[in-house]
């Protein structure tokens, strides 16, 4: 499947040639990879002061405005021709993400243009989309949450 080569990279690999691994949405049509990664990032609060005798709150005359780190859910698909390959593609795949470089995830989403440096947080249950019991090919969803604590936005 050549249509997925090289859209998503994580520290320089693409993770389709290399894991069989892709982006994916629950269902047609869905847009949840996109609005996490380009999902603007919270701001830190403004510290003011709230002084008794006056109304409200009184801030600076100039608001220095600064990100809060954001957490980013990725849903990834993978596709083996047996349930052996299929659970050794899923092992390496986690634990690449896991070890990253130093623990850092570098994501380049290529065709949106949009780098972003994270680190792994969480990884429920795979969700299967066929039965691992039985021979054959196997398939599965499964969401990785990750960390951006310096947001791009």
């Amino acid at each position: 499947m050549e249509i997925l080569e090289g859209l998503v990279k994580v520290n320089g690999i693409d993770i389709w040639k290399e894991y069989g691994v892709f982006l994916t949405e629950k269902k047609k049509g869905g847009m949840d990879n996109l609005k996490a990664i380009t999902r603007a990032s919270k701001v830190k609060s403004h510290v003011g002061v709230d002084i008794r005798e006056e109304d409200g709150r009184k801030y600076p005359q100039k608001l220095v405005v600064k990100n809060e780190e954001r957490d980013v859910t990725l849903h990834f698909a993978l596709f083996a021709d047996t349930k052996e390959l299929w659970w050794q593609k899923y092992r390496a795949f986690i634990q690449f993400i896991k070890q990253g470089n130093d623990g850092w995830v570098h994501f380049a989403f290529i065709e949106i243009g949009v780098m972003l440096k994270m680190f792994y947080v969480d990884a429920p249950e795979p969700e299967p989309l066929t039965c691992l019991w039985k021979q054959g090919k196997h398939a599965s969803r499964f969401k990785i949450k990750f960390k951006e604590p310096n947001p791009v936005f």
